[in-house]
């Protein structure tokens, strides 16, 4: 969720990503209650563009230079300070970063992904993690994609193969339960 894909003059506009955002602070608040990780991937290329790979050959314009506001991630979802960020430079979120090593650390076997785009990031993100033996879950209301037709198809393709597609709804009902179910645990007998 950064600026060059959520602002309405982003070079990467992806259709809805305003109406997402508050789902996505209600999801990341729930998850820190229930002491679920926060992990924010956040695109980044270096000024001298060098590390966009092919993207740019396939009609995809600058985006997430570093040092610019558009590789910034917007201010109403800043992380926190028990949150990690990782840097990525493809649309991957595992692609040449040490999300694997991070998850593997945190003994992590299920991922909730958000964001942008659907169709791009998200799905590769979703693939990798497929590859990898993680469970993928996509909460609906919480993705938005750089057209609604490539949206749509990608959340068919992640929920035919890659993972789960489920609303928000659902989801949080699934996170409050846990948080619930945890706080019993930790009660003193």
């Amino acid at each position: 969720m950064q600026h060059d894909f959520v602002d309405a003059d982003a070079p990467i506009s992806c259709k809805g990503a305003q109406d997402i955002i508050a789902n996505i602070h209600a999801l990341t608040a729930l998850a820190r209650t229930a002491g679920i990780a926060v992990i924010y991937t956040q695109e980044s290329h270096r000024k001298q563009r060098i590390d966009f790979g092919l993207e740019l050959e396939y009609g995809e314009t600058e985006h997430c230079l570093e040092g610019t506001r558009g590789q910034q991630i917007i201010e109403e979802l800043l992380p926190h300070d028990s949150d990690f960020v990782l840097v990525k430079r493809r649309y991957s979120g595992f692609f040449a970063t040490d999300l694997d090593l991070l998850l593997k650390g945190l003994g992590v076997d299920t991922l909730i992904l958000t964001g942008v785009a659907t169709d791009v990031c998200v799905r590769a993100t979703a693939q990798d993690a497929l590859q990898l033996d993680y469970r993928v879950l996509v909460p609906r209301e919480c993705v938005a994609g750089t057209s609604e037709a490539r949206h749509v198809a990608a959340l068919e393709h992640i929920g035919y193969v890659l993972g789960r597609v489920l609303p928000l709804e659902v989801l949080m009902q699934q996170l409050q339960a846990a948080c619930q179910a945890r706080a019993t645990l930790e009660e003193p007998v």
